[in-house]
């Protein structure tokens, strides 16, 4: 059975930072890109962030545009966990985030949902003004 479980998720200040951590089992891990989407009450689910299987040969990393410089998605393959480190957050960071995982996403494709074959089930991240 394939898992993705994300944890990590936190009522912050605005400002403030969060580590959100995905583990996955059941598939292999390293031939899988894991991508990072949140919603919004209200709105569409958007991609965040991707980070490819291999970044030495596929080298897709991946930032929505208003979170460059203040997310960093990285991979521990011996761990089977992708984490997603959120600094200087705001009120509009507000969110449940899920980590999916994808053996098909190209760079023109990675905030596609329909890429990602595997989802987690989400956590809740509340940044507060």
């Amino acid at each position: 059975e394939v898992q993705l479980v994300e944890s990590g998720g936190a009522l912050v200040q605005a400002g403030g930072s969060l580590r959100l951590s995905c583990v996955v089992s059941g598939v292999d891990f390293d031939e899988y890109d894991i991508g990072w989407f949140r919603q919004a009450p209200g709105k569409e689910r958007e991609g965040v962030s991707c980070i490819s299987e291999d970044i030495r040969e596929n080298d897709i990393i991946y930032y929505k545009d208003s979170v460059k410089g203040r997310f960093t998605i990285s991979r521990d393959n011996a761990k089977n966990t992708v984490y997603l480190q959120m600094n200087s957050l705001k009120p509009e960071d507000t969110a449940v985030y899920y980590c999916a995982a994808g053996d098909r996403v190209t760079p023109s494709t990675v905030t596609s949902g329909d890429e990602y074959d595997y989802w987690g089930q989400g956590t809740q991240v509340t940044v507060s003004s």
